[in-house]
């Protein structure tokens, strides 16, 4: 009787390994990976949503903490994303077992989707976390397209995963992964319209002429459009084109994989 023998490629259970080891790290320490979006965006909403936005009246049809909670969603998305893959990859590199990765027969585009895998996942779970959480609070459940927002909230996961891996590769140690949160994300986080219409941003004065210079910055910050296009999911409610911002959104992801596995073969800050 012939033997048979079933044959397993050799590169999924290579990204299988590495994402799996994300995904048990992730609820492994879910003290620190889990617990605490849902206990401080429910601040947020407590305090802005219900608080606050009983006093604000955006016009656009919906309560300030509908208004919100997509925001706060996303941000969630994009900081668990981001940490997940930025701080797993340089513990990698400080501990050095990234190099048994690097010496094994695994293609660079693997090793690089492993670990911005594990961000996504992380990413995704706490934005439900948060969504089911906001409910709670009262903000709207039904979702107007499923699709688009599913779609615009892979993405951030994707981009901001991707930042993270970026981050981690030039990080020479664990105060240097906490540059771009500070510098980059948080700047981008609170001038991309979580909290308000980027048309309410004010006009800047010049020679007695209006100018909307704060509008137009905005216009290359790719969260304006993650919003934007996530909070259209939610509630068909949108400033610019959805097809538009999520084209950008496309670019910006194929930009960051494309340098950070360049850096990736050229063993950038991995080989010594």
């Amino acid at each position: 009787m012939n033997k048979i023998t079933i044959s397993t490629n050799p590169t999924f259970v290579a990204f299988n390994t590495i994402f799996s080891r994300e995904v048990g790290r992730v609820f492994r320490i879910w003290k620190q990976t889990i617990l605490p979006d849902p206990i401080s965006r429910a601040l947020y909403l407590l305090i802005f949503g219900t608080f606050i936005g009983r006093q604000i009246n955006l016009g656009n049809g919906l309560s300030y903490i509908d208004f919100i909670t997509p925001g706060l969603i996303l941000m969630t998305i994009i900081t668990n994303a981001f940490t997940n893959t930025s701080g797993s990859f340089f513990s990698a590199k400080f501990q050095k077992w990234i190099e048994e990765i690097l010496v094994a027969p695994v293609p660079n585009y693997i090793i690089l989707w492993g670990f911005v895998a594990g961000g996504i996942f992380r990413g995704m779970l706490n934005g439900i976390l948060v969504y089911i959480t906001a409910i709670l609070f009262g903000a709207q459940w039904l979702i107007s397209y499923w699709w688009i927002l599913i779609a615009f909230g892979f993405l951030a996961s994707v981009i901001f995963s991707l930042l993270g891996f970026y981050n981690a590769l030039f990080a020479k140690s664990f105060d240097d992964i906490s540059i771009i949160p500070t510098f980059v994300l948080v700047p981008m986080t609170y001038l991309g319209g979580v909290f308000y219409p980027i048309k309410t941003l004010p006009s800047v004065i010049i020679n007695g002429q209006s100018y909307p210079i704060w509008q137009w910055l905005s216009q290359f910050n790719p969260l304006v459009y993650l919003i934007d296009g996530f909070r259209y999911g939610f509630y068909g409610v949108n400033e610019f084109n959805v097809l538009g911002s999520f084209g950008f959104c496309i670019i910006v992801a194929l930009g960051l994989f494309w340098i950070n596995l360049d850096h990736l073969r050229k063993g950038t800050n991995l080989r010594s």
